[in-house]
Order: C-alpha cells, then structure tokens, then sequence
C-alpha cells in the first residue's frame, strides 16, 4: 500500500515511505501526506528528533510519475509544487532531521534526503537527481540546497548528467555524513538518535535556525537561554559527572 508511516518511540519519530511495489516511489497522496505529518509530529513535545526512511531495502526512486497525471492531481496543483511542499516542509522541521538511506535515493527521494539535517547511508546505496532526463527545471529553492551540500561542481554534475552516483562519491561531496557497512546502519541510527535526545534541544534549534541561514534572532534564542536554565544545568551537570536534566523544548 502506498502511504506515509510514522512511529514514534523514545523521543524518535520515524517516519517511512512507503510504497513496496514501485521501490517506494512517491505518489500524489504520499506528497501531500508529508506536511501534514510532519505538521503534527513538530507539535508533540514528545518527539525530540525525526528520522526519515524507507521501507524495505531501499529509500526511495523518485515520483511515481504514472500517478501523477490526471485525476490524481487536485486544482492547482502540479508534480513540482507538491514536492517542494513536502521537501521545504521537511526542511522546516524544528527538530533534528536524520535521512537513513538504503538502496535507491534518487530523484524525489533524493529532494528528500537532502532536505532533512543530515543523511546516513548503507554501502551500495545509490544516489541521483535526475530531471535532466525527464526535462523537467529543477526548483530553483531544491538546486540551491543542493549546491549548498555538495558545492556548485559536484551539483553540477548532478543536474547536467542525472547519473546515479554511490555512497563512496556521495560521501566525499558531502551529500552523506556516514556510509555504513551492510547490516549496520539501523544500529548506527539509533545509536546516534540516543545521543541527540540527550543533547540540548534549545542549542539544536537555535544551530538549526542559525545554520539555514537565519542570524536576525540573536537576542531570542539568549533569552531563551536565560529562562530555561538549561545552560546552568548543562553546566551543573558537567561539574557533577551527571547526564544533564534539560527542559526547554521545541
């Protein structure tokens, strides 16, 4: 069936895409889900950070273009936007963002991926952004977060080219952070996961907000260092050998 699932436990929402006959490409329906979910896991205080996936043994192969014609498509709406709407969603997510990628991560899924704060793959994943051979302009807000991973020259070759490159590549243009031998990534996640929901959700979002490129809130984030107290307790806690009790949260 194809959907958008989440689970959540341990301050970890997972969410997962879901479509096991086509390598889980992405229909209009599963576009359109992607705020929406996002939207209510942004506002559960439980969820402290997010990892997106996919299911099986692959991440995800882009549009499922034959669904996104006709009928499929409401008023107004096109392939592009409902993707844009989905990555910048994404994108937007106040909390920590991990992308767990498997098998295939090309084109939509790709859109995906680089949209969350930070992408974990498998040996012999494949990556690739491929509307060069469709030709469809890729958006101008995916090509300039694109350039921003990787550099203008290694986007370049993407864009131009829609060949698929491996996890070797991938990690040397910074399209990845880790690669991970077969088998290991889904402990490596949530290994990594446990440590962000330890750390300080006041300094993730205010490096996530800093980081996209927004610098016009110095003087509300220290306030809000102020008033939490977590920065006494961080300290607190580093004095006294213990693991820190932070309380501010998104």
């Amino acid at each position: 069936m194809e959907q958008i699932v989440t689970e959540e436990a341990d301050g970890v929402a997972t969410v997962v895409i879901s479509n096991p006959g086509k390598h889980n490409a992405m229909t209009a329906a599963m576009w359109r889900a992607v705020p929406e979910v996002l939207d209510g896991l942004a506002r559960d205080p439980a969820v402290r950070a997010l990892v997106l996936t996919g299911a099986g043994s692959t991440f995800c192969a882009g549009a499922d273009i034959s669904s996104l014609r006709g009928q499929a498509l409401g008023a107004g709406e096109d392939p592009q936007s409902l993707a844009v709407r989905a990555e910048e969603a994404l994108a937007a997510f106040p909390k920590p963002t991990l992308a767990a990628v498997r098998g295939y991560c090309v084109g939509g899924g790709c859109q995906l991926a680089a949209a969350c704060d930070l992408r974990f793959a498998e040996e012999g994943a494949s990556f690739g952004v491929t509307p060069a051979k469709l030709g469809i302009v890729y958006p101008a807000s995916s090509t300039r977060r694109l350039v921003a991973l990787t550099g203008p020259a290694a986007a370049k070759y993407l864009l131009f080219s829609g060949e698929l490159i491996g996890t070797e590549r991938a990690l040397r243009t910074g399209l990845v952070d880790e690669v991970l031998p077969e088998g290991e990534l889904g402990k490596r996640v949530a290994d990594f996961l446990r440590v962000l929901t330890s750390r300080s959700q006041l300094t993730q979002a205010a490096a996530k907000e800093f980081a996209s490129g927004r610098t016009d809130r110095d003087g509300y984030w220290a306030e809000q260092a102020a008033a939490s107290g977590d920065t006494a307790e961080g300290v607190a806690a580093f004095l006294e050998r213990r693991p820190p009790r932070f309380t501010w949260s998104v």
